[in-house]
C-alpha cells in the first residue's frame, strides 16, 4: 500500500496538469485569441476524432502492423549485433561507430531514398523502422553485457563453464533490464517511424490520412491523429512495462521487501 500511495500521487498530478493544459487551451480557442481554423478547440478535436473513428482505426491497423514488424525485426538485428560485438572485440571496434553513425543521419532525410528505392508499399516503411528501432536495443543490451560482473563469470570460468553458459546465466540476466528499457524508447520510435515514411508516400497509414487532411487544411482532424499516435506510443511503452514485469518476477518480488 505503501508503495502504491506514491503512484497514485504522481498519477492525479499527472493528470490534473495535462487537465488544465486542455482546459487552458479550450478557453484561448474560446476566447478568439487564436482563430479556430489555426488551433481548433479541444471539444473541435474530440468531434472530429469520433466523426473519423472507422477511418482512424482502419489506418491505425496499417500503421500498427508495419510498426510491429519493423520492431520486430530491429529486436532481432539489436540482439545478435550486441550478442556478436561482446563476443568478438574486433566486431565491437568495427561495427560500433557504425551503429553510431546510423542514428546521426535523420529519418525525414532516409525516408525519400528508401521509397525510391523500394516503392510504396511495406517494405521502405518496415526498413526505415528497423533503422530506428535496432539502436536503442542494440546499445542496451552491449551495455549490460559489458557491466556483467567480473567475479561472477570467473567464478563460472572456474567452475568449467563455456562461453554459452556464461552467457546464459551472467550476462543475459544482467542485461534485461537495459533491454527492457531500450525497448521502451524501441516501441514509441517504431510508431513514429511508420508515420514519417507514409508522410511521403504510400496508400494508408496514419501518415497517410494526415497528408490528406492536411492538404483539406482539416486541422482538427490533423489534431486527432496526433493524439491518437501519442495514445497509442504510451499504450505500447505500458505494455513493454507489463512484459517486463512477467518476465522479471524477481524485480517485483525484490521491490515489495
Amino acid at each position: 500500500m505503501t508503495r502504491k500511495s506514491p503512484n497514485i500521487t504522481n498519477k492525479l498530478w499527472s493528470c490534473s496538469a495535462l487537465l488544465g493544459i486542455l482546459l487552458l487551451w479550450q478557453a484561448i480557442t474560446g476566447a478568439g485569441i487564436v482563430d479556430a481554423f489555426l488551433l481548433p478547440s479541444p471539444l473541435q478535436v474530440g468531434k472530429a476524432f469520433f466523426a473519423e473513428f472507422p477511418a482512424l482505426m482502419e489506418h491505425s491497423a496499417i500503421t500498427l502492423s508495419e510498426a510491429f514488424i519493423g520492431l520486430g525485426l530491429g529486436i532481432l538485428l539489436g540482439f545478435f549485433m550486441a550478442v556478436l560485438m561482446d563476443r568478438f572485440d574486433i566486431l565491437y571496434q568495427a561495427f560500433y561507430p557504425l551503429v553510431i553513425l546510423t542514428q546521426t543521419v535523420p529519418a525525414v532525410a532516409v525516408a525519400p531514398l528508401l521509397v525510391l528505392w523500394f516503392g510504396y508499399e511495406m517494405t521502405p516503411k518496415v526498413i526505415l523502422i528497423v533503422i530506428t528501432t535496432f539502436f536503442p536495443i542494440t546499445v542496451g543490451l552491449l551495455t549490460g553485457f559489458k557491466s556483467a560482473d567480473p567475479d561472477s563469470v570467473s567464478l563460472l570460468r572456474a567452475m568449467g563453464a563455456g562461453q554459452g553458459q556464461i552467457f546464459f546465466y551472467i550476462k543475459l540476466p544482467g542485461a534485461m533490464n537495459q533491454f527492457f528499457s531500450g525497448l521502451r524508447i524501441s516501441a514509441s520510435y517504431a510508431v513514429v517511424g511508420a508515420v514519417i515514411s507514409e508522410w511521403l508516400g504510400g496508400f494508408g497509414g496514419l501518415g497517410v490520412y494526415m497528408t490528406r487532411v492536411k492538404k483539406a487544411f482539416s486541422f482538427d482532424k490533423m489534431f486527432a491523429v496526433i493524439f491518437l499516435i501519442s495514445f497509442i506510443s504510451l499504450l505500447l511503452m505500458n505494455g513493454v512495462e507489463i512484459l517486463q514485469r512477467l518476465c522479471m518476477p524477481w524485480n517485483r518480488e525484490s521491490g515489495n521487501e
